[in-house]
């Protein structure tokens, strides 16, 4: 196989033609995909759009034996390519023979970010991935989790919340992007932004109480930052306060230990421009001051209140009376 470098401008390293090809192709099908189900306007020529998806089901026959070619990098491609073709409605009884192709990869594969790829796109697809909650990697285990088809399962939250204990090694797991540097790495399939931030997401649509979030909320504040708090701690303030904070209803125990924790962490302070939405819609204080006087006012509410100080025969009349 014939290996050539920079078949397009954002290749690192050199690849086969076939993978450079089956990129191209991933990227024509899902061009012609955009705007298919939806109502929103695309660029294309009308007379293009029409003729790449009257041959979709011709190139996705093309495209899908190269799942198993023996080079990862046009393994990569063709997985992309298939999820671009399958976007296709006219393509969606396809969907089960291409997920055996993928359940193959996932057996034959000791790449972690190809394993992954390929469980959350059949998750992505409707499919079952329940097996998968067992795997022996956690991150595999995670991406699993997420499937939709999991949603009702306590072991995939579970996996989730477990996860979220320890976010820096998720962070470890994939050289991602980020909003400090949109360069590294690669997106992983169907994931917006950071896996870490998807797994948060989805731990919050999944748990009934803020108290089951809150080791996983504390866990995340060390990574947490005014930068961040769209993806991470915004929307766990928001889990934390449902129906909006009541300045006439105490702090919950997990509240005060969340906000306490938000307020010992310096990066979310910084140009406070950008939280100041999130506070306001949940009718907090925007400010670190005020956060703290809040806390403070809490505990000073809250505190319990003190014994006088009795002589032996008063405290011990006292107890007889309590009996």
């Amino acid at each position: 196989m014939t290996i050539h470098n920079n078949y397009f401008i954002w290749d690192e390293q050199p690849r086969p033609l076939r993978a450079a090809l089956l990129e191209w192709l991933g990227m024509i099908a899902d061009s012609a995909a955009h705007g298919e189900t939806t109502r929103e306007e695309h660029c294309n020529d009308p007379r293009d759009t029409d003729a790449v998806r009257a041959v979709r089901g011709l190139i996705y026959d093309a495209v899908l034996p190269h799942l198993r070619d023996s080079d990862p990098t046009v393994r990569d491609a063709a997985l992309g390519a298939t999820i671009a073709l399958l976007q296709s409605p006219g393509l969606a009884d396809r969907i089960p023979e291409a997920t055996q192709g993928l359940w193959r990869l996932i057996s034959k594969s000791s790449d972690r970010r190809e394993r992954a790829g390929a469980v959350l796109t059949i998750g992505a697809w409707g499919q079952d991935t329940t097996r998968w909650l067992a795997d022996p990697d956690p991150a595999i285990r995670a991406c699993a989790a997420l499937s939709p088809a999991c949603a009702d399962n306590p072991e995939a939250t579970r996996t989730i919340l477990q996860a979220l204990l320890d976010p820096a090694t998720v962070d470890s797991w994939f050289l991602e992007p980020t909003k400090a540097d949109p360069w590294a790495g690669r997106r992983l399939p169907h994931i917006e932004g950071r896996l870490q931030h998807t797994l948060v997401a989805t731990a919050i649509d999944r748990t009934n109480t803020f108290e089951e979030l809150l080791p996983a909320a504390l866990a995340s504040v060390p990574l947490c930052s005014n930068l961040t708090i769209a993806d991470d701690w915004g929307p766990l303030l928001a889990a934390a306060f449902p129906s909006g904070h009541d300045q006439h209803t105490p702090l919950t125990p997990a509240q005060h230990r969340y906000l306490n924790a938000l307020v010992d962490h310096d990066l979310c302070w910084r140009y406070t421009h950008l939280i100041t939405t999130w506070f306001d819609g949940i009718g907090l204080p925007s400010t670190r001051n005020a956060i703290k006087a809040l806390l403070t006012d809490h505990h000073r509410t809250n505190r319990p209140t003190p014994e006088p100080n009795l002589s032996p025969t008063t405290a011990s009349q006292k107890y007889h009376r309590s009996e």
